[in-house]
C-alpha cells in the first residue's frame, strides 16, 4: 500500500508511556480521522493509563495491530531499533520524538532507510507548531517589522535550580551529558530555521551552573545569516520570566526590524510596537493552557494526519531534520574551541 492509499480512520499505535507521552495520547484522542489502537511500554501499568489494549513488547503490538502510523515516544537510544522494527512490520508512516536518535550518523542512516522504503518518517519537533510562532511567521512574511535585523529568544523556565531539579518530571535530564542544546535549544534551532531560513554561522558559549546535573544548563548561541540578520538564543534553565506558567512559552522573544518590534510574552501573546512609538498593539492574545505549549503536540499530529490523508507536504521529515542535528553539532564544536563556526552551504 502506498501512503497515498491511506484512508481514514488512521490506525495509530504508540510506543512509550513516559512523562511526555500523555500529551501525545491526549492529542490523538482529539484528532478526527484517527483511531488510537494500542500502546506499548515495558511497564504495562503505565501504558494502561492511556488506552486498551496495551502491550509490554513493541514487536508483539506491531505484529498484532498492524497500525498505519507508529508514534515513537521513547529515549534516543531506542529510536533506531524501533524505527527499523516499524519498517519490518509494514508501518505506513512513523513519527519519532526528539532528541532524534543517538547521534547524527545513526539519524542519517535511519532517515535514508525510511526514504528508501518509501515510508514517511517525521521527527516530533513541535515548537514550530506553537500558535505564537505560526502567527509570527505570517507577520514576518507580511514584513510587519520591515527589514528584519535582530531576533532574540530568552529561555527562562526556572526549573533548573537545587539538587532536585527535573526529578519530579523528567529525571533523565540530570544524567544527560549534553543537555541545554541537545534537549532544549534544539527546539529553537528548528524554530529559527522555520522563521528565518538557514543560518550561515554559529558561535556558542555554554556553561554548567547546577553541579547536580551532568550537562550544560546555560549558554548563549549567536546565529548569523547572509543578509546581516542575527539571532540570539539566550538560555538559562535556572532563571524564570514573568508568567503564570513558565512552560507555556518557556521564555520571551523580541523580533526587531526597521519598522518596529514584535514581542512574545510568557502567556503566548504577541505585541507590535512601531518604530519611534511607545504604544504596543496586540497581534495575538494570550493563549489557552490546554495540552502542552499552546497545544503544539495536537497541531503537529494534526498536520501529519492531514498530510498523510490529503497528500500535503509534511514539515520536519527526518531528512530535512538532519540539518538541525548538523547545526547542533556545530554549536557544541564552537563552544569547545571558542570560535565562530562557518556552516555548510544552504542544504535547500
Amino acid at each position: 500500500m502506498k501512503v497515498s492509499d491511506l484512508q481514514a480512520p488512521l490506525k495509530v499505535a504508540g510506543i512509550g508511556a513516559g512523562y511526555f507521552a500523555q500529551f501525545h495520547y491526549d492529542a490523538w484522542k482529539r484528532i478526527r480521522d484517527v483511531e488510537l489502537v494500542a500502546v506499548a511500554d515495558q511497564d504495562n501499568s503505565k501504558a494502561r493509563a492511556f488506552t486498551s489494549p496495551t502491550y509490554g513488547d513493541a514487536a508483539e503490538m506491531l505484529m498484532s495491530e498492524q497500525p498505519d502510523l507508529v508514534d515513537i515516544i521513547t529515549p534516543p537510544l531506542s529510536h533506531g531499533p524501533l524505527i527499523s522494527l516499524a519498517l519490518e512490520t509494514q508501518a505506513k508512516a512513523i513519527i519519532c520524538q526528539k532528541p532524534f536518535c543517538s547521534d547524527l550518523s545513526e539519524a542519517t542512516a535511519i532517515a535514508n532507510k525510511c526514504e528508501a522504503a518509501g515510508v514517511p518518517l517525521i521527527v516530533h519537533e513541535n515548537f514550530r507548531f506553537q500558535p505564537w510562532y505560526r502567527a509570527l511567521k505570517g507577520e514576518l512574511e507580511r514584513e510587519r517589522v520591515g527589514q528584519l535585523l535582530q531576533v532574540t529568544f530568552r529561555l527562562r523556565p526556572g526549573d533548573g535550580q537545587d539538587p532536585d531539579a527535573y526529578l519530579s518530571r523528567q529525571p533523565s535530564f540530570q544524567k544527560m551529558p549534553k543537555f541545554l542544546v541537545h534537549e532544549t535549544a534544539i527546539h529553537w534551532i528548528d524554530t529559527f530555521r522555520y522563521l528565518l531560513g538557514e543560518p550561515t554561522t554559529v558561535y556558542a558559549d555554554l556553561r554548567q551552573l547546577n553541579p547536580t546535573i551532568c550537562g550544560e544548563d546555560a549558554g548563549m548561541i549567536l546565529f548569523g545569516y547572509k543578509d546581516g540578520l542575527r539571532a540570539v538564543f539566550d538560555g538559562n534553565r535556572l532563571l524564570d520570566h514573568p508568567a503564570e506558567d513558565h512552560r507555556q512559552t518557556m521564555g520571551e522573544a523580541s523580533v526587531e526590524g526597521t519598522k518596529g518590534e514584535i514581542k512574545l510574552r510568557g502567556d503566548g501573546s504577541l505585541w507590535f510596537r512601531s518604530k519611534n512609538t511607545v504604544t504596543e498593539i496586540e497581534i495575538l492574545g494570550a493563549q489557552p493552557k490546554n495540552g502542552f505549549g499552546g497545544d503544539c503536540v495536537h497541531a503537529l499530529q494534526s498536520h501529519v494526519v492531514s498530510g498523510l490523508l490529503d497528500g500535503r507536504p509534511l514539515e520536519n521529515t527526518a531528512l530535512s531534520y538532519l540539518r538541525n542535528l548538523e547545526i547542533e553539532a556545530a554549536v557544541y564544536r564552537s563552544a569547545e574551541i571558542g570560535q565562530r563556526i562557518e556552516l555548510s552551504h544552504d542544504p535547500s
